[in-house]
């Protein structure tokens, strides 16, 4: 007869962990610190049977504990917060605190078992931290020029134009400084540099969302195009209601992929054999400038889906 699993939800804060166990019903608070995972650890190897562990992904704060989890050998994963939501508001659970939280996050994986991710390793881990910051000094930037722009038109004195000029040189140059080290990191693992390669065969795909997909999607290339197009947010989601059919519209994902995919899109709109003459017909028939571009990146991320999938670079069918 086999063991029946434990399942455990954990709300993860940046002081606490709320935990809900399904067998007995039980709800524990420990510290999230190292001595609260040591705790913690300690208690899931006191219990009889497999134990599966899992919490929303919480923007950094799960990440000690996570490491401290499969570092024990215990099965764990991070969940998308958007699927909890949805499975909240599935059961009609409005009310929000950690402890409802923690049971919600248990019975979700007990519904969906397979969901969720497990820890990257330590050169995925870093390139998602390079990636992360490229693109954090990026939006900086971009911002520094909106300001810049709207200096001039003001007029600004020569001391405040060269401290303008400074500041978005050394901003240069740390993205030139990140973007190395990328490849670098890349180039370290083979996998990695494989995988890379197969992305950047894409007309479109360049570099930076080569790296961006490696780092934020390691799932990618082990799913259905469906399944691909929902994780980066470009799935229409309905709208409707009885006989009443709603606007289409995209939600959720991964958004910093979503970002560097619709950057991806504008090229592959242009440049891509297979993909401008989609986006010439959807021009056509009037489509919206943001619908045509949608519409390429999500084709765009069902490509190299594909092609992680065969492992076969790309290549251009004609009439494809």
């Amino acid at each position: 007869m086999m063991e029946k699993t434990m399942v455990i939800g954990i709300d993860v804060s940046r002081d606490w962990l709320d935990g809900f166990g399904l067998s007995g019903l039980e709800r524990f608070r420990l510290a999230n610190s190292a001595e609260g995972h040591k705790e913690l650890i300690l208690m899931i190897r006191q219990m009889s049977g497999p134990v599966h562990v899992g919490f929303e992904a919480t923007g950094g704060q799960e990440w000690a504990l996570w490491a401290a989890l499969v570092e024990a050998g215990i099965s764990t994963r991070q969940l998308p917060p958007a699927q909890i939501k949805a499975f909240a508001m599935s059961r009609g659970t409005r009310a929000k605190t950690d402890r409802i939280d923690a049971e919600l996050i248990a019975r979700f994986m007990l519904f969906r078992p397979e969901a969720g991710r497990t820890l990257p390793s330590d050169n995925l881990r870093i390139l998602r931290t390079l990636t992360t910051r490229r693109a954090q000094i990026v939006d900086m930037r971009k911002r520094l020029s909106m300001q810049i722009a709207a200096r001039q038109k003001q007029g600004i004195s020569a001391d405040v134009e060269d401290m303008d000029d400074v500041l978005k040189a050394l901003l240069d140059t740390q993205i030139g400084d990140i973007e190395s080290r990328i490849e670098s990191v890349i180039a370290q693992e083979e996998t990695t540099a494989v995988k890379a390669n197969l992305l950047r065969s894409i007309p479109g795909i360049g570099p930076v969302s080569a790296a961006m997909l490696i780092a934020e999607m390691p799932e990618l290339g082990r799913m259905t195009s469906g399944e691909a197009a929902a994780m980066t947010g470009l799935a229409p989601v309905p709208h409707d209601s009885g006989v009443m059919r709603g606007r289409r519209a995209i939600a959720g994902g991964r958004r910093a992929l979503r970002r560097v995919l619709f950057q991806a899109a504008l090229a592959a709109a242009y440049h891509n054999p297979m993909l401008k003459p989609v986006a010439q017909r959807l021009k056509e028939r009037g489509k919206p400038h943001k619908l045509v571009i949608i519409a390429i990146a999500r084709r765009l991320i069902a490509i190299a889906n594909a092609i992680l999938k065969t492992g076969e670079t790309w290549r251009h069918q004609p009439g494809g």
